[in-house]
């Protein structure tokens, strides 16, 4: 595959996702609406890391490594935004017996964190 087809690729496969997102946040699901908004926003990331180096992207959810490795100039909201999406992210994910992740999650920050991973 050639290094557009690659890019290509990722942004579709975002672009995809964030429709999902906004599907699951009209109807109400604003944690996993986050989740497919994380899904995005690490494709984007990988898109960006195939345009600006041509390699693989690193096989990680952490969006804070992936803006790093690819020296993106993030202010410190934005790189806190990242951490806070891939925390809700890795508990989507990897929930324990004792929580569970629709449950525990304020409707009022999902909705304000997913507008803000609009930006």
């Amino acid at each position: 595959m050639i290094k557009q087809e690659k890019i290509n690729y990722w942004l579709k496969s975002a672009g995809h996702d964030w429709t999902v997102a906004g599907h699951l946040f009209e109807k109400g699901d604003y944690s996993y609406s986050l989740f497919f908004g994380h899904l995005t926003i690490e494709k984007l990331l990988k898109a960006f890391l195939v345009l600006k180096f041509d390699e693989q992207p690193p096989f990680t959810h952490r969006l804070v490594y992936l803006a790093e490795k690819s020296n993106l100039a993030l202010s410190a909201e934005q790189m806190e935004l990242l951490e806070i999406i891939t925390d809700f992210n890795i508990r989507a994910r990897y929930p324990d017996e004792n929580s569970h992740f629709t449950e525990n999650a304020p409707k009022s920050l999902l909705k304000q964190t997913l507008r803000k991973s609009r930006e």
